[in-house]
């Protein structure tokens, strides 16, 4: 009995010492940065206050910024979930090989962004694109500016569906053939098998990857600059001018707007988790 203990307790030491590099690795690179931003979101010229983010809150200029990104990441991740869906149930329904292909085409495309994909869309959706042009020709669109926020909305959702399909494709896996059977043989129709078993077993998955969407919006920064050169007011591009800049270099306050961006996130996240716990009781 005191060998089994010994050994367990020997694995649990051995176990905590293979975290000691992670840990390492989280501070140093996860934590001391957050408090970095932290401490220096609350530094002022005279010590320490609020007055970055009394400024921020007081300007038309920091509230668009923080209007764009939200509206840009909430749209841009309802297309995403949305397309996502019909895809990664659709995929469940047809040959191995083409979900394989498809599969591996949204690994592909989920990391296609950054200046390759805005040189893509200018080329495609620009004033003078192929698909911009060819869409006037036919009568579809007057215009379109591929600059412009909704421009910014179809370009977000591009890297936002493949990266919603390969998140939500395992989590139809859930989903046996033999519940539906079972539900249609008690007379369910299909909108009761979603409502009452479906939807309720997707809804983690779901919330999860409308999170997850949301955060990779809000913090994409390579496509909305290279696309506009920096000149779309998002807070992405508003903190790297702070810091990057040679005329409005100002740390402190692109700290500020870091932590903003932070405080969104970790709304977001508190939000998803009482969902995640309310659709638990309901589905119970």
């Amino acid at each position: 009995m005191s060998t089994d203990l010994t050994t367990r307790k020997r694995g649990k030491w051995l176990a905590a010492l293979c975290l000691v590099p992670f840990a390492l690795f989280f501070i140093a690179f996860q934590i001391a940065p957050l408090v970095w931003v932290a401490v220096h979101s609350v530094s002022v010229d005279d010590g320490w206050g609020l007055a970055n983010f009394s400024k921020i809150f007081s300007s038309k200029f920091y509230l668009q910024a923080i209007k764009h990104s939200l509206q840009i990441a909430f749209w841009s991740s309802v297309i995403g979930i949305f397309i996502a869906i019909l895809g990664s149930y659709s995929l469940h329904q047809v040959d191995s090989k083409l979900r394989d292909f498809v599969m591996a085409f949204s690994n592909m495309t989920s990391n296609f962004a950054g200046v390759p994909l805005a040189f893509a869309f200018v080329i495609l959706l620009g004033f003078n694109g192929a698909v911009t042009l060819m869409l006037k020709q036919i009568g579809w669109i007057e215009d379109f500016n591929i600059y412009s926020k909704t421009g910014l909305i179809v370009v977000y959702s591009y890297f936002q569906i493949p990266l919603g399909v390969m998140l939500l494709f395992p989590a139809f896996d859930a989903l046996r053939q033999d519940w539906r059977e079972s539900a249609a043989l008690l007379g369910a129709g299909s909108w009761q098998f979603w409502r009452f078993i479906g939807l309720p077993i997707l809804t983690p998955a779901l919330l999860g990857t409308f999170v997850i969407l949301l955060a990779n919006a809000l913090g994409a920064y390579a496509t909305v600059y290279a696309l506009t050169t920096g000149n779309f007011n998002v807070l992405p591009i508003r903190i790297a001018s702070m810091v990057s800049g040679d005329i409005s270099l100002n740390p402190d306050m692109a700290s500020a707007l870091a932590m903003i961006l932070v405080s969104l996130m970790v709304v977001v996240t508190i939000a998803h988790q009482w969902l995640l716990r309310r659709s638990y009781h309901v589905a119970r």
